[in-house]
């Protein structure tokens, strides 16, 4: 078994270029949907199969021309720091590739510990879709 599985979906009339995978996580089945916008990345990473923390990322240009990342939570969980640096080594990434997109990131995970966000983190990465 390949440990991600991945298909293109594309939706007519819909323009939004969209990549659905699942993989393998610490022992658990992990869907991911990335989907390219325009102005944004949405990234829904889910174990639960539902919604769950949304987070919302943004790199902001200080006058000095150094970059620093916005990272709010929407909605969900606000006691896990956790989440947050999830979602902040993802834009930064976006970011040092050369992207200027935000990033909602949706993150209904069973386990919250760092092995489980590093494959995660690694998995959005490796299919980029900005």
């Amino acid at each position: 078994m390949e440990p991600h599985e991945r298909s293109r979906m594309a939706i007519p009339r819909f323009p939004v270029a969209t990549t659905q995978l699942s993989s393998i996580i610490e022992d658990t089945r992990t869907e991911f949907m990335l989907c390219s916008y325009d102005d944004a990345v949405l990234v829904i990473v889910t174990q639960l199969g539902k919604l769950g923390t949304i987070l919302h990322a943004r790199k902001e240009q200080v006058h000095s021309g150094t970059s620093t990342f916005n990272v709010n939570v929407l909605m969900g969980k606000r006691d896990e720091p956790i989440l947050v640096a999830c979602a902040r080594q993802i834009i930064e990434h976006m970011s040092n590739s050369g992207s200027s997109r935000s990033l909602v990131l949706s993150l209904g995970l069973k386990n919250h510990s760092p092995v489980t966000l590093r494959g995660i983190i690694d998995v959005i990465i490796s299919n980029k879709v900005w």
